[in-house]
């Protein structure tokens, strides 16, 4: 006799994200990913300057910032995909 998955191990059907909501989200996703590159872009110009302390502190601070976001944005672009009916 074969046991019964525990409700542990069974794996959770996938929500579906509608389609309407889905295409509002990857818009603002890809408008956020925008937004962001001209982040990246001026951070990677400020880091060919030699700035001094406190400025290159804060650029440190600012490029942590930025790889965070970029994170969370590749996050919510990845679960969209996955949650979209294609």
């Amino acid at each position: 006799m074969m046991a019964k998955p525990s409700p542990k191990t069974a794996p959770e059907p996938q929500q579906q994200i509608p389609e309407e909501l889905a295409v509002e989200i990857r818009k603002l996703a890809h408008d956020l990913s925008n937004a962001l590159e001209i982040i990246v872009q001026t951070s990677y110009l400020l880091n060919m300057a030699e700035l001094k302390e406190p400025a290159s502190e804060w650029l440190r601070m600012l490029d942590t910032g930025v790889t965070k976001a970029l994170d969370l944005n590749m996050q919510l672009r990845d679960y969209i995909k996955v949650h979209t009916p294609r």
